[in-house]
């Protein structure tokens, strides 16, 4: 509502003494509100922080389930996979590239299902710590698998071998490379695909 005194347009006070579109102690309420803002901001921030570190912490738990697994699963241990009992002894020949391919197949799944997970997680700039820690983190339940598999076998198995004889082991330590390595590729693969999917979307601008 406007007021016209001697040829000039004035706006006019509501009954309440405030300029329509002023706010109750808007001067006094902004520095608190930017005070809320800003404090909000830095629990989110630190929030976000706090659960990027649990792609390093949660891998090795992980690994040491699938560590028990490969010792049940793969010949030389349990032998549950197989059940032949020719594959049953650790310190025969036949049973040392099945066992690593065992081990190798454990960490593959783990490696993609990491990445998976880590391409579900928003596209922000925290993303390549994120994937940083990931790699990292399946590098540890790589270690942390092969382990508790070794420690599986002297608690359930046969024990510590003879010294002629090699026992449920790795042969081949490239294994632990396989969960880092899928994750660190197929989040590579998925950020190229995402980058190529928005590069062929139409511009809305350009209409």
């Amino acid at each position: 509502m406007f007021v016209n005194v001697a040829g000039m347009t004035l706006p006019a006070y509501e009954s309440t003494g405030r300029l329509p579109g002023d706010e109750p102690g808007g001067e006094e309420a902004a520095p608190a509100a930017r005070h809320r803002k800003g404090t909000q901001h830095r629990k989110d921030k630190h929030g976000k922080g706090s659960l990027a570190w649990l792609w390093f912490v949660v891998p090795p738990f992980a690994g040491a389930v699938l560590g028990i697994a490969w010792w049940l699963l793969a010949p030389g241990g349990a032998n549950l996979l197989s059940g032949d009992p020719a594959m049953a002894d650790p310190s025969a020949p036949l049973t040392r590239l099945p066992r690593d391919l065992m081990l190798a197949a454990l960490l593959l799944l783990a490696g993609c299902f990491t990445a998976v997970l880590l391409d579900s997680t928003p596209a922000d700039k925290g993303r390549p710590m994120r994937t940083l820690l990931a790699t990292a983190g399946g590098l540890a339940g790589a270690v942390a698998a092969w382990q508790l598999g070794l420690l599986a076998d002297q608690w359930w198995g046969s024990g510590v071998p003879l010294p002629d004889e090699d026992g449920f082991t790795l042969r081949s330590l490239v294994v632990l490379l396989v969960w880092p390595g899928a994750v660190a590729l197929l989040a590579f693969v998925f950020n190229l695909i995402g980058l190529l999917a928005k590069g062929t979307q139409p511009d809305a601008s350009a209409h």
